[in-house]
C-alpha cells in the first residue's frame, strides 16, 4: 500500500507491468496483495528451500579481513549446507513490446507521465552507451529534458530520465509530474528532444558532462564497504565481476557516434509505452 500511495512509484511500476507484459520484469517484486493474504508457511519454506541453496548465493565480504581466515569460516558454515542438485536456469528475454497508451484516473490536482522503452540488457556490449545517452537526456538539472521542458519551457514541474539495466533486459524510462492540461504538448517535446538526438547526435561538451557524472555516481556508490560488497555480490549473481571492475574503463571509450546510434536503435519516438495519471476517481 505504501508503494501505492507514491504516484511516482505506483507510475513506474504499472509502466513496467505494461512495458514487460506477460515476462517476470513486469510483475511486482513483493507480489500482489491477494497473493501476500493467500501465503501459508509450507508455501514459504518450500520457496525457500527450492531457491535459497549454494548454487544461488554469493558470498561477498569486503574490509579489513584475512581472506584466508574468511575463507575458512565460510567452509566451516555456510560449506555444510547441501547442494540441492540443480543448475539456476537462465532469465528469459522479454517478448517485443507493442505500442500502448495506457491513461488511469487517480486522486489529485497533478498528472504524471511516463515513457518506456526496451533496452540493452546488463551484459550487453552497447550498456555504457545508452547509460551516457539516458544520462544527456535527463539524468540532471543540466540535462536535455529538463533544460527544455522545465527551463525554458516550464512545462513540468518536474522531469527526468532512467535506465534500468537487469539481467535478461533493460529498460528505458522517461517521467515527469505536470498540470493536466500540459499532457499533450509534454509528450510531443519530449520526443522532439529525442529526434534532435536521433538525427543530430549530441554535443562533445555533454557527453564529457555526463561521462564525468556516470564516473562520479560509480565511485560514490563504492566509496563504503557495503556499497562495493553490493556491487560485486550483484555482478558476480547476475553478471560477471571482471565486467563490473572494467564498466568505468568502458564508459570512457564511448563516443557521440555510438550514443546517436543507439539513439536510433532503442528509442522509436513511433513505438514506445506510454503511461499516465490524471486527476479522478477517488
Amino acid at each position: 500500500r505504501l508503494s501505492e500511495d507514491s504516484p511516482r512509484r505506483h507510475l513506474v511500476r504499472h509502466l513496467y507491468g505494461q512495458l514487460f507484459e506477460g515476462h517476470p520484469y513486469g510483475r511486482p517484486v513483493l507480489g500482489t496483495a491477494e497473493i501476500i493474504q493467500g501465503l501459508t508457511r509450507e508455501t514459504l519454506m518450500s520457496f525457500y528451500r527450492r531457491h535459497y541453496v549454494p548454487e544461488s548465493f554469493t558470498l561477498v565480504v569486503v574490509g579489513p579481513v584475512n581472506p584466508g581466515e574468511v575463507l575458512e569460516a565460510a567452509r566451516r558454515t555456510f560449506g555444510r549446507i547441501p547442494r540441492a542438485g540443480g543448475a539456476r536456469l537462465p532469465m528469459p528475454g522479454p517478448q517485443a513490446p507493442r505500442p500502448l497508451r495506457v491513461e488511469t484516473p487517480r486522486p489529485g490536482t497533478q498528472a504524471y507521465l511516463a515513457l518506456g522503452w526496451h533496452a540493452p540488457r546488463l551484459a550487453h556490449a552497447e550498456t555504457p552507451v545508452v547509460d551516457l545517452l539516458v544520462a544527456i537526456l535527463g539524468h540532471s538539472r543540466p540535462a536535455r529534458l529538463p533544460q527544455a521542458l522545465r527551463e525554458r519551457l516550464a512545462l513540468v514541474n518536474t522531469i527526468g530520465a532512467g535506465y534500468s539495466a537487469l539481467e535478461a533486459a533493460g529498460a528505458v524510462t522517461v517521467t515527469a509530474q505536470l498540470e493536466p492540461a500540459n499532457l499533450v504538448r509534454v509528450e510531443r517535446e519530449i520526443l522532439g528532444e529525442i529526434r534532435r538526438v536521433r538525427e543530430a547526435g549530441v554535443t562533445a561538451a555533454e557527453l564529457a558532462r555526463a561521462m564525468t557524472a556516470a564516473e562520479a555516481r560509480h565511485a560514490f556508490a563504492q566509496e563504503t564497504a557495503e556499497g562495493r560488497a553490493f556491487a560485486y555480490g550483484r555482478a558476480e549473481t547476475v553478471w560477471r565481476l571482471e565486467d563490473e571492475l572494467a564498466y568505468v574503463d568502458r564508459l570512457r571509450s564511448v563516443t557521440r557516434e555510438q550514443i546517436q546510434l543507439a539513439a536510433r536503435r532503442y528509442l522509436d519516438p513511433e513505438r514506445y509505452t506510454r503511461l499516465t495519471l490524471v486527476p479522478g476517481g477517488r
